[in-house]
């Protein structure tokens, strides 16, 4: 995961947020787990590099600093 975080609000409709936290729970993921996937799928689909760093804080393979 990224050593630096950033808060992403978004509004989104009750009955959604319940049905998707329920969805999370059973795949035993949280849902700030499955949004950040979501994010990383959205940007690869996009042709969208960004800079992180690995757990071991080097670069990961294809992105740069």
């Amino acid at each position: 995961m990224e050593s630096k975080t950033a808060r992403l609000t978004l509004l989104i409709d009750p009955e959604k947020k319940k049905a998707f936290e329920a969805l999370c729970a059973a795949q035993d993921l949280t849902p700030s787990q499955v949004v950040r996937q979501l994010i990383r799928e959205y940007l690869k689909q996009h042709g969208v590099e960004y800079a992180t760093k690995s757990k071991l804080g080097t670069p990961k393979a294809g992105h740069t600093k």
